[in-house]
């Protein structure tokens, strides 16, 4: 999938509802690389961005407005070129989802494909996702948060430009709902350790691993070429599941 927007380093929340805090500084977790968008692409967001686009704004979203209906939401940051996210949206007509991807080829494509599929249920931010969960997403107000693949800043001293770190997991916590979930995954073993142990110490949440530590693949993530490439070539994928429960 793609790499993952930005990750400023925001104070400790402690509490349930507090609003955001001010932060310092930003730490990017990802490197924009714009790349050359195809004609297919720049046609389909000329064309299609006026139905599934939404705009960054600084005050929460009335999504149920625009969705024109009250659905459980899922959220996916960071979804690449979106074969997967469209997938889940026509697999779950039920559901309204919001994808979040700073790198605009990939939200051509996602745009065309989800035209192409026929559905109404999903919309794209190409925006910062950190800014958009802080200001335009509502507390309390998201089914599911899924990070699939994100970039695993392999190199120790680049750890600190990891998406998930303690702050960032507290403003999910926010803006899930009670019992609302947390969805990982990475094909990075490191990554998938480094997650764990923060989630494990995250204050309001409950791992929905039996054994504690990783999930099986659920059904409702789609298989991507990319995993199946690694599974022949012998490579792990780990799937981390966390349910808020405060």
């Amino acid at each position: 999938m793609s790499h993952t927007p930005e990750q400023p380093e925001l104070q400790q929340d402690t509490t349930e509802h507090t609003s955001t805090v001010p932060y310092m500084r930003k730490i990017r977790s990802f490197v924009l690389r714009e790349g050359r968008l195809t004609k297919g692409q720049q046609n389909a967001l000329d064309a299609h961005w006026p139905v599934f686009g939404l705009g960054y704004q600084a005050t929460p979203l009335n999504l149920a407005e625009i969705f024109g209906r009250q659905a459980p939401v899922v959220l996916e940051i960071g979804f690449g070129m979106g074969k997967s996210l469209v997938t889940m949206a026509s697999n779950a007509p039920e559901h309204n989802f919001i994808g979040i991807e700073v790198h605009k080829p990939g939200v051509g494509a996602c745009l065309g494909d989800a035209a192409a599929a026929g559905i109404d249920n999903l919309r794209l931010f190409e925006h910062d996702a950190v800014e958009v969960l802080n200001n335009s997403i509502a507390d309390n107000s998201l089914t599911t948060v899924q990070l699939f693949f994100p970039d695993p800043w392999h190199k120790k001293r680049h750890h600190k430009r990891r998406i998930v770190q303690p702050e960032f997991v507290q403003l999910l916590r926010q803006k899930l709902i009670i019992g609302g979930v947390f969805h990982m995954a990475t094909d990075w073993q490191d990554y998938a350790e480094h997650m764990l142990e923060i989630m494990q110490s995250a204050n309001g949440f409950n791992n929905l691993s039996p054994t504690d530590n990783y999930v099986e693949r659920p059904a409702q993530r789609p298989l991507t070429k990319f995993e199946q490439r690694g599974q022949r070539l012998g490579h792990g994928v780990w799937d981390l599941m966390f349910k808020r429960i405060s």
